[in-house]
């Protein structure tokens, strides 16, 4: 068994080194709250942008900065990301016992991994989540808005909503339970085109319409399945920031969308 999954795009997507990628960290999540953008409540789900930080990491900051109230409450963290590299049927666990980031090492909820295993849709796949970088980038965030907390990673790949919202029907949980779902947008628009198309995108999630394609969303299987499962617990979304890397540091005439969005029901409250 593979014990620790070792970062793959630490010094790409994010600083490698310790100090400055806390640093960074700590300065995004700053401005976030410094912005007012956040809910009354401590969301139970959230979307999340997974580009490198100088791209996304200023929208991601305030989903993030949106749970930290819940930083004690929160123990375990469902997370879930599309795979980029390599092919899956289903959804992926990993055989790690540990995902290590230049921040630490998160230890893996193996009694909330057996749990999933009796469903036909989940799989164990070491190289799915070996490069993947989709989930990798939301690790340094958690690690600093939350305290003690374990890991479900799943890297998801042909799936349908229903299969996803099953997955998440069985880890629910109650406060004590995150649930992340790392997308970006649409790829390689013209901004005012990526900007149409992503306004649209979020207006059906803010709509709890799961039909999100993969143009839409890189995410969209992921999303769909979350969406089906809010609204089987009567939760309601909400829009933090829609942005692209035409807003950062990229070039307006190709660009990738952004999105963070929270969902909240009124058990989850601030503490």
């Amino acid at each position: 068994m593979q014990q620790i999954r070792q970062p793959a795009v630490a010094g790409s997507f994010y600083p490698a080194q310790a100090p400055v990628l806390s640093g960074e960290l700590i300065a995004m999540l700053e401005a976030a709250q410094a912005s007012g953008d956040s809910t009354a409540v401590v969301p139970k789900a959230l979307i999340v942008p997974h580009a490198g930080y100088i791209y996304s990491g200023s929208t991601a900051a305030l989903a993030y900065a949106s749970v930290a109230p819940a930083r004690a409450i929160i123990r375990r963290v469902i997370l879930l990301g599309p795979v980029h590299r390599v092919p899956v049927r289903g959804l992926a666990l990993s055989d790690a016992l540990f995902f290590a980031t230049p921040l630490g090492s998160i230890p893996v909820d193996q009694e909330a991994q057996a749990s999933l295993s009796k469903l036909r849709q989940v799989v164990c796949s070491r190289q799915a989540h070996a490069l993947e970088h989709s989930l990798e980038v939301q690790l340094p965030f958690l690690q600093t808005v939350l305290d003690d907390f374990q890991l479900v990673p799943l890297a998801v790949g042909d799936a349908t909503p229903a299969e996803v919202a099953e997955v998440l029907e069985v880890l629910w949980g109650g406060p004590e339970t995150l649930i992340v779902v790392s997308s970006d947008l649409s790829h390689f628009l013209p901004y005012s085109g990526a900007q149409t198309v992503d306004h649209a995108t979020v207006q059906a999630i803010l709509a709890m319409k799961p039909h999100i394609s993969h143009e839409q969303a890189c995410g969209g299987t992921p999303i769909n399945g979350l969406l089906l499962a809010a609204r089987g617990h009567q939760l309601h979304p909400h829009l933090l920031r829609l942005s692209n890397s035409g807003d950062t540091a990229g070039d307006k005439g190709r660009v990738v969308g952004y999105a963070s969005i929270a969902f909240t029901g009124a058990q989850h409250v601030a503490h």
